[in-house]
């Protein structure tokens, strides 16, 4: 249901309505404590060198990035057939397609990102163990935050630098253009990889 300024109504509840709308400062307020906490556990707590902890938070930032195209690619735009599960897409990512200039839905809500961010912690850590899990997740975390900012940064935006600017076109033609291609938000890198950056034109 369309409301004025080309923003879309999910809820009649008023409670159900706020949880679809954020603010941009929410996932900095939410994630950066956490984050900051990994990261002094990580250099300061556990016994590990250096050297060892920037590596596996490196890794975990590389590890995002492949996150974020298959979240993007296989959950955000999965074709479901049932009216239940279309609904469940279209809250959690048709919605912006539809809407896409609206800047309270430029960022995931808490609810969304806190249930995906557990389940990837629970697969990293059966596969890491205790020790390795802090550095490697304060970097999966970090390439989270910048993965939302520069979601919001293209959209709301207009970039100066040449990164930017790129970034912006890759995604707006996603939105425009190539809606089954440039799954990659932060960074094409995958794009690249499994060769989904569609057609140039």
């Amino acid at each position: 249901m369309k409301t004025s300024n080309s923003q879309i109504k999910l809820f009649e509840n008023p409670f159900l309505e706020a949880t679809t709308r954020v603010h941009p400062l929410v996932p900095a307020i939410l994630w950066i404590p956490i984050v900051s906490g990994l990261l002094y556990r990580s250099f300061f707590y556990l016994d590990m060198p250096w050297a060892y902890s920037l590596l596996l938070l490196a890794f975990g930032l590389f590890v995002w990035t492949l996150t974020e195209y298959l979240l993007h690619r296989f959950v955000f735009h999965f074709e479901a057939e049932s009216r239940l599960g279309k609904r469940f897409v279209y809250l959690f990512h048709g919605i912006h397609h539809d809407a896409p200039n609206d800047n309270m839905r430029l960022v995931m809500p808490p609810i969304p990102a806190l249930f995906i961010a557990s389940c990837c912690l629970g697969v990293f850590w059966l596969a890491l163990g205790r020790t390795l899990i802090e550095p490697f997740f304060s970097g999966f975390l970090i390439g989270y935050l910048a993965y939302d900012y520069t979601h919001y940064y293209v959209h709301f935006f207009t970039p100066t630098t040449r990164l930017g600017k790129f970034l912006k076109s890759h995604h707006m033609l996603h939105h425009f253009a190539a809606n089954e291609a440039k799954w990659g938000v932060s960074s094409p890198l995958w794009d690249y990889i499994f060769g989904t950056m569609g057609n140039k034109k």
